[in-house]
């Protein structure tokens, strides 16, 4: 290394000291709900660096400009922090994978990176696809990793299509989740991780997450979850021994609606049977500098700072939506035309004792309107009717102000038949197993007063 590029590395290692004395002495001892508005976003960088602005910049610029040769190589090198091109990195990209990993990582001793993508399925992708690779010369080596059944319709696609049919990756699906015995069942000397979705969409799955985390590490695999329907807001997975957390960054944390994202949030030095120290060490960036940076899965400046601004009011967002939720969810509970409701805040739900010992509204105690532990289970529902598909379609066609559409996690109240939409491909047989009969609706709920919604419902069950 010359003299050029070793002062910039040394000017790099003191910009780093110094940030993370920041990050350490500072940002980490601030509640959720100061994260979630600042980030890491200081005064003193505004200051210096954006002439003061103080909501973040968004860097709408393709690529970097470097003082000389020797700081190119040097952050080409990846010695130094650099952008150097949007499909590696952007400071308004930063800005959101640093708030999105200290949120994730709220009450956690350790440290959490995280690598924004355009999707919830490029993060699913990202996660998971740097475990699926041969580990030596074994003919004999049968690639595995293990699931429960209960996932959204695109994973269950990218898992059974795209890496089982395709590529001859084999995914061992968990039917009974709550059975830790079915889980551990499914594991042998190949498997690369257990990957778990709770609660699930659309059929509120939940499971006793601590156990299916020891599972994963007495195996020496890591132990990965799709938390997207709880948001850090109610469930943090790395807080409790998790290695790698995905959300779809489009769902609750942007729940205006305004554009498609996805993250991965990681934990310094995960558990992994792939012999790669870069990748255990620190698995968000690796997957940023290496694979994403390849693939392309990047998400726009732009689109960053949409998500970002929506991240600000999370915790009070979600405790607003879980409420509403929760009555809406007690209506249908009791009504004659509706045979099964799936919301874990009911008490009669079967899950609801294991919900309700990891879903919590972070920080309630320091709340002045709450000051004590607070159970919230999140926006997201479903119901079955008693008169089977043909009162679940009239009920769907007859909604007046709930939206009719595929998304969810959204400000306004959005509904969905998942035989017909988001779990279609999978076919009958499949569905079947995932437990999504054809009658089967999912209720999201948004911030729409809920009486109003309830008449809604009521009015298109009228109709049924």
């Amino acid at each position: 290394m010359n003299n050029g590029v070793q002062k910039y590395v040394d000017e790099a290692r003191k910009h780093l000291a110094e940030r993370s004395r920041y990050i350490k002495n500072e940002v980490r001892k601030w509640k959720f709900d100061t994260i979630a508005v600042h980030g890491a976003y200081s005064v003193k960088e505004a200051i210096e660096n954006n002439q003061g602005s103080i909501i973040e910049p968004i860097y709408m610029s393709s690529s970097q400009a470097f003082r000389d040769s020797d700081e190119m190589e040097a952050a080409l090198a990846y010695l130094i922090p650099s952008w150097t091109y949007s499909r590696i990195h952007n400071p308004s990209i930063g800005y959101l994978e640093d708030t999105l990993a200290l949120l994730e990582g709220y009450g956690f001793d350790g440290e959490t990176g995280c690598c924004a993508t355009s999707s919830g399925m490029a993060a699913i992708a990202s996660a998971t696809d740097p475990f699926l690779v041969k580990r030596g010369t074994r003919s004999d080596e049968k690639i595995n990793f293990v699931s429960n059944a209960q996932i959204y319709g695109g994973t269950f696609q990218q898992f059974s299509i795209r890496k089982m049919q395709e590529r001859g990756i084999e995914c061992r699906w968990v039917v009974e989740p709550d059975n830790i015995d079915e889980w551990a069942s499914r594991i042998d000397g190949d498997t690369r991780f257990l990957f778990g979705e709770l609660p699930s969409n659309p059929g509120l799955m939940f499971f006793d997450l601590k156990k299916v985390i020891d599972l994963a590490h007495e195996n020496g695999i890591p132990a990965i979850f799709d938390a997207t329907i709880a948001t850090p807001a109610l469930l943090r997975p790395i807080q409790l021994g998790a290695d790698i957390v995905i959300h779809s960054v489009t769902k609750t944390l942007t729940a205006s609606g305004f554009g498609m994202a996805g993250a991965v949030i990681a934990r310094r030095n995960i558990v992994s049977n792939i012999d790669s120290e870069p990748m255990k060490e620190d698995f968000a960036a690796y997957i940023k500098l290496l694979p994403n940076r390849d693939i392309g899965w990047c998400l726009s400046p732009f689109q960053a700072i949409l998500t970002l601004n929506d991240i600000r009011t999370l915790r009070s967002k979600v405790d607003v939506l879980s409420q509403n939720a929760m009555k809406v969810a007690r209506f249908l509970n009791g009504h004659a035309k509706i045979s099964q409701v799936n919301y874990l805040g009911l008490e009669n739900h079967p899950l609801y004792e294991v919900a309700s010992k990891y879903l919590w509204l972070v920080d309630a105690e320091h709340d002045e309107h709450y000051r004590k532990a607070v159970n919230r289970y999140g926006h997201l529902m479903s119901f079955q009717f008693k008169g089977g598909v043909t009162a679940a379609r009239k009920f769907f066609d007859n909604l007046k102000r709930i939206w009719r559409a595929t998304d969810l996690g959204r400000i306004k109240s959005v509904a969905t038949i998942p035989a017909i939409s988001t779990h279609q491909q999978m076919g009958e047989d499949l569905r079947d197993m995932a437990n999504i009969p054809a009658d089967l609706v999912r209720l999201c709920i948004g911030a729409e007063h809920p009486d109003d919604m309830i008449a809604d419902l009521e009015q298109a069950l009228d109709k049924a």
